[in-house]
């Protein structure tokens, strides 16, 4: 491939002989204006890794607390509230198992459980969840708690981390979550999360679940106060760890949304999300230098089901999936469906040239769709229907438009070439 941007063609060749970047490529990456290349050089990779195969899972998101001992100093959480603030929550186990019970009539294979700290519920609430889901569902995995609430237990209780994962096992937990990585800069940490774990204390509790058997994703949240150094040195972190214990399955970018919180106000952000460049850099990069990671995933509540479906030509191989009923993101401000069915996953990853497939949490393939008939198998959830996917579509990328200034014309330029 040639590069547009003299600075990149001693990367390309490194990518052509399949040779390990260093933290200079990955900084050189980031500071490019070539987002062609960049994105051409991750598609290389990844059809080099995966060849033309999208995954998806049919996952569903339970939220059980949005109550947090942190709410104060995550400056960057719109999902958080203190025990007596307005908007508070905390599931029953039954309530719980209701919502979960959705997957009765759907297709679902995944449950993906986070939540805030709560300063009261104790492990034994979260194993009798597990035990209770595997009761009622036997047949879907549970990936559940980050790190961070893994930490969090392990304090409540006095108990190793490495007890705490042991007993997440054996109630059927079947992997962790990513989140709560933010990025590992010291710095940066301290301005929008300074008493969360440490990336040190992160990466510690994903070794113990890899030792244990317990693999796990990876994420970095961009596009707030970090650096481009510190993006890249964030990698080059989750690389050391996976060289070490081969447990990670997949990264997942994460971008910063900074409407209702803190430190958008702060920042004088409000309104004003990530880019779309920025977006589809950091899908690519990450698989540029993550290059003993299986798979990137783009987080479409995030970023849009139309910016997901162009970061699968920069890299990315897992388009996150059916996430039935996101409530994270969505208190931060995302623009994006609660959910997306099986045809609508099917049409955008096709309509990016790609093969779809469905995958467990273990990224293990559940079927292919060479014979797929639309609206055989909706994973609508229980509720109202909300407006058709293509209005909601439209409107997402719209509304995601009016906070990126001039990113979404300058993505259509990058679609028309890339066509």
């Amino acid at each position: 491939m040639t590069a547009r941007d003299l600075a990149l063609a001693p990367i390309a060749e490194k990518v052509a002989r399949n040779e390990r970047l260093t933290r200079d490529d990955g900084l050189a990456l980031f500071n490019s204006w070539d987002l062609l290349t960049i994105g051409g050089l991750a598609d290389e990779a990844n059809r080099a890794r995966n060849g033309d195969r999208v995954s998806f899972a049919a996952n569903q998101h339970i939220n059980p607390t949005n109550v947090c001992v942190l709410r104060n100093t995550c400056v960057f959480c719109s999902f958080a509230r203190m025990p007596q603030e307005d908007g508070n929550y905390t599931r029953s186990l039954d309530e719980v198992f209701a919502e979960a019970d959705a997957a009765h009539d759907n297709p679902t294979r995944e449950f993906h459980i986070v939540g805030g700290l709560h300063p009261k519920l104790r492990l034994s609430y979260y194993l009798d969840m597990f035990r209770g889901l595997k009761q009622r569902h036997p047949d879907v995995h549970i990936k559940a708690l980050t790190a961070v609430e893994v930490a969090h237990l392990a304090r409540l209780e006095r108990m190793p981390v490495r007890e705490v994962l042991a007993a997440m096992r054996e109630a059927g937990v079947t992997s962790l979550p990513g989140g709560g990585a933010e990025v590992f800069s010291p710095a940066a940490r301290a301005t929008i999360a300074d008493k969360k774990l440490s990336g040190d204390e992160w990466l510690a509790v994903h070794r113990e679940a890899h030792r244990l058997g317990i693999p796990s994703n990876c994420t970095m949240l961009y596009g707030h106060v970090e650096t481009m150094a510190d993006r890249v040195d964030h990698l080059l972190a989750l690389r050391a760890l996976q060289d070490e214990t081969g447990g990670f399955l997949c990264y997942i970018p994460l971008a910063y949304h900074p409407d209702h919180n803190e430190l958008g106000e702060a920042l004088g952000r409000s309104g004003t999300a990530t880019t779309g460049c920025d977006d589809l850099k950091n899908i690519a990069v990450g698989r540029l230098l993550l290059d003993n990671i299986p798979h990137v995933k783009t987080h479409w509540p995030m970023v849009t089901p139309f910016i997901s479906q162009v970061a699968l030509g920069f890299g990315c191989d897992d388009l996150e999936g059916t996430v039935v009923f996101e409530r994270v993101y969505h208190e931060a401000g995302a623009a994006t469906p609660m959910w997306l069915s099986y045809d609508q996953i099917i049409e955008l990853v096709r309509g990016a040239g790609k093969e779809p497939v469905e995958r467990d949490s273990l990224y293990q393939t559940v079927r292919t769709f060479e014979d797929w008939v639309p609206g055989r198998a909706s994973a609508r959830p229980a509720g109202p229907a909300g407006p058709s996917f293509k209005i909601e579509h439209r409107r997402a990328a719209a509304a995601r438009g009016q906070g990126r200034g001039r990113a979404l014309p300058v993505l259509s330029s990058v679609v028309a070439e890339l066509e």
